[in-house]
C-alpha cells in the first residue's frame, strides 16, 4: 500500500475531499431530521469565540495519534468517509444571523490534508470546522472550539483511528465502545448540555480579582510554536501517588510553583507584578459529573490559586491548596452555579434582542475583562487513552495541542497519556522558553523520567526515555 507522501506527490493535490459533495440518502433519515432543518445555535461555551477570532487567536485545537508505521492513505480515506457519516453534527459551517451565530449542516466532506507542521491554524470563513491532517506516521484532527471540546474531538479521532485499523486488517473487539458506524444517532449527541442543566434562581458567582501574567515580549508573526515533553507515566504517577494526589493535581501544582518562581524573580516589569494572585485555569470534562452524550462543548474549569500577599508558598503548600480547591470547585452544586452564571445572561430578553454586531463588541470586551485577566495560565489534561489491546503494536503515543494562547496569557499546556507515555505540549507565543525550561528543571530535580523533544518543532519520532 502506498504511503501518504507518495500518494500526495503522485496526485499533485492539496486536499482529497474539500468541496466535494457526497450523496447520503440514509444520513438524514438516520438522524431523523430534514436537511433544511438541520441547524442549531452555538452552545454557551462557543458563543464567545466568533467575536474574538483572529489569524493568531484561532480557537482551534489539535489531537494527534503517532503510529509505529507510515500512514497508509487509502485505508485512511475510506475510514474518513465512514467516520464523517457517523458524526453529521460535525459537518457544519458557522453562519451569521441577525441576533446570534448558528451552525448549519453542509453535505461536504472533511478536508484530508498533508500536514505542514503548522498546528491550530484558523479555519476559513466558509469551511467546515473540522479537518484531518496526515504526515508520515501521524494522523491529526483539528477542531474549532466553536464546534466541540477536547472530549468531543477525541471521540471523533478514536472512531477514525479504529476504522483505519480495521481497514488495515486489525480486528476490533465487538464489545469495545465507540461511535460505531450504523448506530442510531441520538439527538442528545448534539444537544446543548449547558441548557439542559441550567437552573434558575441560583446566586451569582463572585467576581475574581486580576491575576499575574507572564511579562515576556511576543515573537513575530506567526508566533505560535509548540514544545513537547515525553514523560514516563509510571514515574510521574509514582510521585503523585506518593503525595496522595492525582497527576492533574501534581502537574497543576508544578505549573503554579514555576509561575511563583517567575513572579519572584521578575525585575523591571512593575506593571506585571502589581497583580499578586497566581491562578491556573484547569478545564473539567462535565460529562464525568453531569451525565451527557453530547459531542459538542460541555466543559467548565476550576481555578486553583495562591495569594502572594501572604508570602512564599512551598511546593507542598501549593499542592495541598490545588488538591482541595479542585475538589471543592468540582462539587455538583458549584458546577450548577457556574453553568447558571454562564447561561443566564443569554436567556435575558433584552440580551436576546441586541443585534449581533453589538453583542460581538460586548463579548470581545468581556473576553479580557472577565476572562483572561483572571488567570495566569491554562493546563488541560485529556487523561489516559484506553484502546483495545489489538492496537498496541500500531500506536506509539498521542499528543494534544490546545488552541494558541492570546497575547495576555502567552503560554498554555495540553496533556494526554497512552500506555506508559504522558505527553505535555506547551504552546508559546513569546520570545522566551523560560517556563518550559523551569518545568524541565523541576522534573530533573524530582528524578521524574522524561525525554525532551529536540528544538521547537512537531516531531514524529519515537522517543526512548532516560533520566536527565
Amino acid at each position: 500500500m502506498q504511503d501518504v507522501d507518495k500518494i500526495f506527490a503522485a496526485e499533485k493535490v492539496k486536499t482529497y475531499s474539500s468541496g466535494k459533495k457526497r450523496i447520503n440518502k440514509n444520513l438524514m433519515k438516520q438522524i431523523q431530521i430534514e436537511p433544511k432543518e438541520f441547524w442549531f445555535p452555538l452552545d454557551n461555551a462557543a458563543k464567545i469565540f466568533p467575536a474574538t477570532l483572529t489569524s493568531e487567536r484561532t480557537a482551534v485545537f489539535r489531537l494527534s495519534v503517532i503510529l509505529n508505521h507510515r500512514v497508509q492513505i487509502q485505508p485512511l480515506l475510506k475510514a474518513a468517509t465512514i467516520a464523517e457519516s457517523r458524526f453529521p453534527y460535525f459537518r457544519v459551517k458557522i453562519k451569521k444571523g441577525f441576533f446570534w451565530y448558528y451552525l448549519e449542516y453542509d453535505d461536504v466532506c472533511f478536508d484530508v490534508l498533508p500536514d505542514d507542521d503548522l498546528p491550530c491554524r484558523q479555519f476559513s470563513k466558509d469551511s467546515l470546522l473540522t479537518r484531518i491532517m496526515v504526515s508520515q506516521n501521524q494522523i491529526s484532527v483539528e477542531f474549532s472550539h466553536i464546534l466541540t471540546d477536547g472530549t468531543g474531538g477525541f471521540e471523533f479521532l478514536k472512531t477514525l483511528l479504529l476504522l483505519y485499523a480495521e481497514k488495515c486488517g486489525v480486528q476490533i473487539p465487538d464489545n469495545h465502545k465507540f461511535h460505531r458506524p450504523g448506530q442510531h444517532i441520538k439527538e442528545t449527541e448534539y444537544e446543548d448540555a449547558y441548557n439542559r442543566y441550567f437552573k434558575e434562581e441560583i446566586p451569582p458567582v463572585v467576581k475574581r480579582s486580576k491575576s499575574f501574567h507572564l511579562p515576556w515580549p511576543l515573537r513575530s508573526v506567526p508566533r505560535f510554536r509548540v514544545k513537547k515533553l515525553f514523560i514516563s507515566m509510571p514515574s510521574v504517577k509514582s510521585k503523585a501517588t506518593e503525595k496522595k494526589v492525582s497527576i492533574t493535581d501534581y502537574l497543576s501544582a508544578v505549573y503554579i510553583f514555576i509561575l511563583q518562581q517567575i513572579y519572584e524573580e521578575t525585575k523591571g516589569f512593575r506593571y506585571a507584578k502589581k497583580n499578586k494572585t497566581i491562578r491556573l485555569q484547569v478545564p473539567v470534562n462535565l460529562r464525568n459529573i453531569l451525565p451527557s452524550d453530547t459531542m459538542r462543548n460541555f466543559s467548565l474549569f476550576v481555578m486553583p490559586e495562591i495569594d502572594l500577599r501572604l508570602g512564599h508558598y512551598t511546593f507542598d503548600e501549593i499542592l495541598k491548596t490545588v488538591y482541595h480547591q479542585i475538589r471543592l470547585e468540582t462539587d455538583k452544586k458549584l458546577i450548577h452555579k457556574n453553568i447558571s452564571r454562564n447561561v443566564s445572561g443569554e436567556k435575558k430578553i433584552y440580551v436576546r434582542g441586541i443585534p449581533l454586531f453589538l453583542k460581538s463588541l460586548i463579548l470581545k470586551m468581556k473576553y479580557y475583562s472577565l476572562g483572561t485577566s483572571q488567570y495566569s495560565g491554562v493546563i488541560t489534561n485529556m487523561g489516559k487513552v484506553k484502546l483495545p489491546s489489538e492496537l498496541e503494536n500500531m500506536i506509539d503515543h498521542f499528543t494534544f495541542i490546545p488552541p494558541p494562547p492570546n497575547q495576555l496569557l502567552k503560554i498554555n499546556c495540553g496533556i494526554i497519556g497512552y500506555g506508559d507515555t504522558l505527553v505535555m505540549s506547551f504552546g508559546n507565543i513569546t520570545k522566551s522558553n523560560e517556563l518550559e525550561n523551569r518545568f524541565i528543571q523541576f522534573l530533573k530535580q524530582e528524578e521524574i523520567t522524561f525525554e525532551e523533544e529536540p528544538a521547537w518543532q512537531n516531531s514524529h519520532s519515537t522517543y526512548n526515555y532516560h533520566t536527565k
